[in-house]
């Protein structure tokens, strides 16, 4: 199987300068370059340019993902927004890192294929998918990095020799509001890295539901209103000079705090072991399990109980059956031959549940006899066994 890479960065908060751009410019020949956007993918050969420096200097998102199954997400936010103490509490190693440089907050989720695993390649992942993230975190929205957390432990459930105490002592990070409910980007997050969802459900039940997203336009107005005057101009500056170009995120995640109290992780309720949220994430699959049987059982009864009514009615209907059969063969065709055969076989039945099987060979031996000319229909009507006997 060829080899197969694709690369994706976006500028969100500022676009690259002239000469920030021809440095980029020089990493590849054949990427699609803008001020703001750098996608590339590769068949043979590999990026030039490190991703980890490109983030730390000029991008605010990007999206790696190669179809041996490595995938990678990072997110760029100012330290203003989302501070490191925020987001150490759910690093994982090479499930989720993050570091500060310049200002700024790099976060860095990843997900490797175990290496007996086969090769995958989705295109159906873009980094615009994801890139709502950052506006969800920058407000105080932590669901993303608990799904980082539990991403390494889904994968370290899969991992063999681990002793038992290990899960047994490793507790899990604060919990975030919402994870029963995740947003559209967070549910991308949660397939990229590959979440086991009933890990998630059973993670879920320790979570407290989301605030809602409506924003009260005119307690945010009043909320702003009273806001020292020297805050509000410097906000404005800022976001005039591009030095705080989204101010927004921020500014709500104050508010919520103000009107709602935090809308972050409770550390009232007890934290988890890892243990106990892959007993809880068994018994989940478990449920889920049963609960499909149950639905197959139900539909197969469903489904025999619509045949028993039909074979039912075809039995109080035997000689409209017939006259329809006729019809259907004397239109020479084969969807119309099908559709015979298959009424010939529902009868076979109905007089085999009646106990008179003689009776349908009685009735079938003149019509094989009369259509003995048709080639089409003799073969359907041996290859589906409705022969004399």
């Amino acid at each position: 199987m060829s080899e197969y890479q694709y690369y994706e960065f976006q500028a969100v908060d500022r676009p690259l300068t002239t000469d920030e751009l021809q440095q980029v410019r020089a990493l590849s020949s054949r990427a699609r370059i803008s001020t703001t956007h750098f996608v590339n993918e590769y068949h043979y050969g590999d990026f030039r340019g490190d991703g980890r420096k490109l983030m730390e200097q000029l991008y605010d998102a990007h999206l790696y993902f190669a179809n041996w199954g490595s995938r990678r997400l990072m997110l760029r936010l100012p330290t203003t927004l989302l501070p490191a103490r925020s987001a150490k509490p759910y690093c994982a190693e090479d499930a989720f890192t993050c570091w500060t440089r310049n200002g700024h907050l790099i976060l860095d989720f990843a997900y490797a294929a175990e290496d007996d695993s086969e090769w995958e390649f989705d295109t159906s992942f873009t980094l615009a998918s994801f890139t709502a993230l950052r506006t969800e975190l920058a407000a105080g929205d932590l669901r993303p990095l608990y799904l980082a957390w539990l991403s390494a432990l889904t994968r370290w459930e899969l991992q063999e020799d681990v002793d038992e105490d290990e899960y047994t002592s490793a507790i899990e990070p604060p919990v975030p509001a919402g994870l029963a409910q995740l947003t559209g980007s967070q549910q991308a997050l949660a397939d990229f890295l590959h979440i086991d969802p009933h890990l998630l459900t059973a993670a879920a039940r320790a979570s407290c539901t989301a605030p809602p997203p409506a924003v009260d336009k005119n307690a945010l107005a009043a909320w702003i209103r009273a806001l020292p005057q020297r805050e509000k101009d410097a906000l404005l500056l800022d976001a005039a000079l591009g030095t705080s170009p989204q101010p927004g995120p921020a500014l709500l995640a104050r508010h919520r705090t103000a009107s709602h109290g935090t809308a972050g992780p409770s550390t009232a309720a007890p934290r988890r072991s890892a243990a106990d949220l892959l007993d809880a994430a068994h018994e989940v699959r478990s449920e889920h399990t049963r609960q499909q049987q149950r639905a197959r059982i139900l539909s197969r009864r469903a489904e025999q109980q619509t045949r028993e009514d039909r074979l039912d009615h075809l039995a109080e209907n035997a000689e409209q059956v017939w006259q329809d059969i006729a019809h259907l063969i004397g239109q020479k065709q084969s969807g119309p031959y099908d559709a015979a055969v298959a009424l010939l076989k529902d009868l076979r039945e109905v007089h085999d549940r009646a106990g008179t099987p003689e009776e349908f060979a009685r009735r079938l031996q003149p019509l094989r006899d009369q259509h003995r000319g048709k080639p089409s229909l003799m073969r359907r009507l041996t290859d589906a066994g409705l022969t004399a006997r």
